[in-house]
């Protein structure tokens, strides 16, 4: 990411879920009363992931809190909100998706400049043995490098 972006939230769980093979930047359509409540931090990526239909890309499940001086104005929480992409890759996309069994999923939303945006994963699933591995790769890294540290002292 550029230097003037400031991370809003990142979705942990996606990491842990999926083998992330690819990563795109992608605008996101919201209201003002969203705009205020992210800026709050009240979002939400845990439970969320992508759809594509009729050719537009859609995140779906995504909680964004309501707005507590919103009053009319807020909306559902956990409407769909249109992702703003390029035709092209929204199609490239979706064959992929189609073709090789892989889920669109978002991994982060972040401040860039005065505009949301929300970085997609392209992502293949983890069976549980791959995710046993990881936690095994992350601690081993852990122990390395307390071991490294006590050294250096």
């Amino acid at each position: 990411m550029a230097e003037n972006t400031k991370t809003i939230s990142e979705n942990r769980q996606a990491r842990h879920e999926y083998y992330i093979l690819e990563s795109i930047e992608a605008g996101i359509e919201l209201t003002g009363t969203e705009v205020k409540s992210i800026r709050q931090g009240g979002v939400n990526l845990k439970d969320s992931w992508i759809a594509i239909e009729n050719g537009e890309a859609y995140v779906k499940q995504m909680h964004i809190s309501p707005y507590e001086k919103g009053n009319i104005f807020n909306k559902d929480p956990l409407r769909e909100r249109r992702l703003l992409m390029h035709k092209r890759e929204i199609l490239r996309l979706f064959g992929q998706v189609k073709q090789g069994g892989l889920t669109l999923v978002p991994i982060s939303m972040y401040f860039k400049g005065s505009r949301v945006k929300l970085q997609v994963g392209l992502c293949k699933g983890k069976k549980l043995h791959d995710k046993r591995d990881s936690i095994a790769e992350r601690d081993a890294k852990r122990t390395i490098d307390r071991a490294m540290k006590e050294r250096n002292r």
